[in-house]
């Protein structure tokens, strides 16, 4: 994910701006961490430089569903 995209992700359930939290980076390229949202306290993961952000009940269910499996 390129840092320029922080000018125009927002929070998909808010759509208030989010909070850019880097673990890994490689030059501009955000490989891993989290978009933060402070309103609804949640952080929606970058991992392999791409961001996930489906709501947070969507992804619960992603989650539920791929442990199943």
């Amino acid at each position: 994910m390129r840092r320029e995209l922080m000018d125009i992700l927002v929070c998909p359930v808010t759509k208030e701006p989010l909070e850019l939290v880097v673990e890994e980076e490689d030059g501009d390229e955000i490989i891993r961490g989290h978009l933060y949202s402070a309103s609804i306290d949640f952080k929606y993961p970058i991992e392999d430089g791409i961001p996930n952000l489906l709501p947070p009940e969507m992804q619960q269910e992603a989650s539920a569903s791929a442990d199943s499996d």
